[in-house]
């Protein structure tokens, strides 16, 4: 697991949670938002942001850092700052209904911002895109793990291999084209239901 707030490459310090965007991560940001992860070209960047060439190159050395700044602003923004570092202490005891308040927490942003969820899935795969797994990770699986923690630890164990593997194979579809962003949240569902049911059956019979 990553350490917590490591620091992007050519990146000194991030605009915190809550915090407005400075000129350039906005210019990207919106970018991104609207045209998409090729229209992210540096000289468009510094001609929206009103800055120079130079100045961008001084903290992110590449492209590909830019862009992994500003989906790191915007995930931290639009999608962690839900997952509350105190969201255990709100839990259900459903462990259906609390795994599907994470997921809508984490999908429901991306389903209104379907160019992100492209550009944050091209970016993961690029250099520096570690970065962004890695964060991920130290924010969305201590909750997930605490949810989890409701069932067998056996069960726990391969639920969490389970749904890794479902979510990312959710996220290459729409990567491809196959699936619809909001086709993601209602196969998570479905996924999330049936596994819950398993274990529930499991302890009845216990």
């Amino acid at each position: 697991m990553a350490r917590q707030g490591s620091p992007i490459a050519g990146e000194q310090s991030a605009a915190g949670v809550g915090d407005a965007p400075d000129a350039v991560i906005f210019a990207v940001v919106e970018l991104l938002e609207t045209e998409g992860y090729e229209a992210v070209q540096l000289r468009e960047v510094a001609r929206r942001a009103r800055v120079s060439m130079t100045t961008i190159y001084r903290r992110f050395p590449t492209r590909e850092a830019l862009i992994v700044g500003a989906l790191r602003w915007w995930m931290d923004e639009k999608r962690y700052a839900g997952v509350a570092a105190g969201a255990a202490e709100k839990l259900s005891g459903s462990m259906y209904d609390d795994l599907m308040a994470l997921f809508r927490t984490i999908f429901q942003p991306w389903e209104q911002n379907p160019h992100m969820l492209r550009a944050y899935f091209r970016a993961q795969a690029g250099p520096g895109g570690q970065e962004l797994t890695e964060h991920g990770f130290d924010v969305v699986v201590p909750v997930a793990r605490t949810i989890l923690a409701q069932a067998d630890p056996a069960f726990a164990s391969d639920m969490e291999i389970i749904l890794s593997g479902i979510i990312y194979g959710l996220l290459g579809q729409f990567a491809d084209g196959a699936i619809a962003v909001t086709d993601i949240l209602p196969a998570l569902d479905r996924a999330v239901f049936w596994l819950a049911a398993s274990q529930d059956a499991t302890h009845a019979k216990q």
